[in-house]
């Protein structure tokens, strides 16, 4: 049931649309402190990712893009207690990466602010255009 929509269940899925969000949200993770994936998971619900398999499948693909595009560096590190943990950290590219990513997404912030501004407007008017009442045809 993870791909349907809450409203509607036979409604198409827009979820799996925001997977490239967790790009710049790991970015900003790694910036505060290096970690492990399943602690980046655990601290990514404060940005709506759930935890679920495809979530969990998403962070990894995307830890391993990042690393291979040298925006994060990864190493083994040996726990006092059960097996070793991957650690990922944040380089210079990747703080640059992070960089852009904020200045996209504040442009994007705008945006959606119009965007959802005309959606919830009863009588609003889409970008710069008069709605048609169905009456006046």
């Amino acid at each position: 049931m993870e791909n349907q929509d809450k409203h509607k269940p036979n409604a198409p899925c827009v979820q799996g649309r925001m997977a490239k969000f967790m790009e710049p949200c790991l970015l900003l993770l790694l910036r505060e402190q290096s970690s492990h994936g399943y602690e980046l998971m655990e601290r990514l619900s404060c940005f709506g990712f759930e935890g679920t398999s495809s979530d969990m499948a998403t962070l990894y693909r995307t830890l391993r893009q990042l690393e291979d595009d040298k925006m994060v560096l990864s190493e083994w590190e040996e726990g006092s207690q059960g097996p070793k943990k991957r650690v990922y950290e944040l380089t210079e590219d990747g703080l640059i990466l992070l960089e852009n990513w904020a200045s996209v997404i504040r442009e994007n912030k705008n945006r959606l602010g119009r965007f959802l501004e005309t959606y919830e407007s009863r009588n609003g008017h889409t970008c710069g255009l008069r709605q048609i009442d169905p009456e006046e045809e």
